[in-house]
């Protein structure tokens, strides 16, 4: 099959009529790097933060290979791969943690630039830190989402920086000569006796955000069993279930790679690295059917940038397969939502265990 932009699937993240795969700043960053990609070996060319495969497979189409990529979501990295097999493009690439090689040596990195200064940060010390030092950084997104602190963010690491024509709403940075690389760390804060730490980009960094904060004075008393953070994020909701119930076998799980490695590390600063188990993934793919007593859940309402209404339900619908029956997924939403109708239907019987002027905290009973 001939490789087209336009053939590209979001799957198997969420797919709609106005949710896309791919977008203007994707042809512009292929366009502006087009002449540098075509002098670099195999192996120099790194694609970071790539939607579903647009970067990653038009760079391949123009005959890149060994080419290293890292995505923070795993659903994009599955996207990737499957797009990739459609296209007869699955041998030119290889997903990696965002970690030195993933950009050791690199000449050209091609990037999305990330909605958050923080996960900028840690990009760009990483790539000036292990890159060549020829390496030329190409980082482009819609303007709309750009600001001029990127710029700045940029500069603390890279000597020069030009700035493209804008071109369908789209812009992108070009970045050279790389300064004062640095490896990224951990953020850490404490909270009610909780330590939490957080790369970059991580959901609320090193706060605790109203609803999970919520959702944390209410949880409930557990007996010995399994239980589930899902979508963690930063991992403080396992946390606390660790160091309130040292027999509870805990399971924090969440799709963003850089969520997965804040949860490490939280769980670790708070002496109970042993008793999480975090893993990275789609929904609850890798856990059984009916094999937890206890989920907590404070589901996203976003797809990337895009506001959408069916993630939660998905959500509802994985938690009541993993969960045992008379086992309950406790929720925290914003009680505008109307998400009990949903848990009713998914789960089963719903009550409200507490309300503020914001959110709403139910308890779900599989049946």
């Amino acid at each position: 099959m001939t490789f087209s932009l336009d053939g590209l699937r979001r799957w198997p993240d969420v797919e709609a009529p106005d949710l896309v795969a791919t977008d203007a700043a994707d042809r512009l960053l292929l366009d502006e790097s087009a002449s540098a990609r075509a002098g670099v070996d195999v192996g120099e060319l790194v694609v970071i933060g790539d939607g579903y495969g647009a970067l990653t497979l038009g760079a391949a189409a123009d005959g890149g290979r060994g080419i290293r990529v890292h995505q923070d979501p795993l659903t994009g990295e599955r996207a990737l791969a499957a797009n990739a097999e459609r296209f007869g493009l699955r041998d030119a690439f290889v997903s990696l943690p965002l970690e030195p090689g993933l950009v050791r040596g690199a000449r050209i990195v091609l990037m999305r630039l990330p909605r958050s200064l923080d996960a900028l940060r840690d990009i760009a010390g990483l790539i000036a830190a292990h890159a060549a030092d020829d390496v030329i950084v190409f980082a482009g997104g819609r303007v709309k989402h750009m600001t001029v602190a990127m710029n700045d963010v940029l500069r603390e690491r890279f000597a020069r920086l030009d700035v493209t024509l804008a071109r369908q709403k789209s812009r992108v940075l070009v970045a050279r000569e790389p300064q004062d690389g640095r490896d990224p760390v951990p953020s850490r804060a404490i909270h009610d006796g909780i330590v939490v730490c957080a790369y970059g980009g991580a959901f609320a960094g090193t706060s605790i955000d109203i609803g999970t904060r919520f959702l944390l004075e209410h949880l409930p008393s557990l007996a010995d069993g399994t239980a589930i953070d899902f979508a963690c994020g930063t991992g403080v909701i396992a946390a606390a279930l660790a160091l309130q119930h040292p027999s509870l076998r805990v399971i924090a799980c969440d799709q963003s790679a850089v969520a997965v490695s804040s949860a490490r590390a939280t769980a670790e600063a708070n002496g109970v690295a042993d008793r999480i188990e975090v893993v990275r993934d789609d929904m609850l793919g890798a856990q059984p059917d009916a094999s937890a007593s206890f989920i907590a859940l404070n589901p996203p309402f976003h797809s990337g940038a895009a506001v959408h209404e069916g993630i939660a339900p998905r959500m509802f619908a994985e938690a009541a397969r993993v969960l045992r029956p008379g086992g309950e997924l406790w929720t925290v939403w914003n009680s505008g939502l109307r998400y009990r109708p949903a848990l009713e239907r998914a789960v089963g019987p719903t009550r409200q265990v507490a309300r503020n002027a914001k959110f709403t905290v139910t308890a779900s009973a599989r049946r």
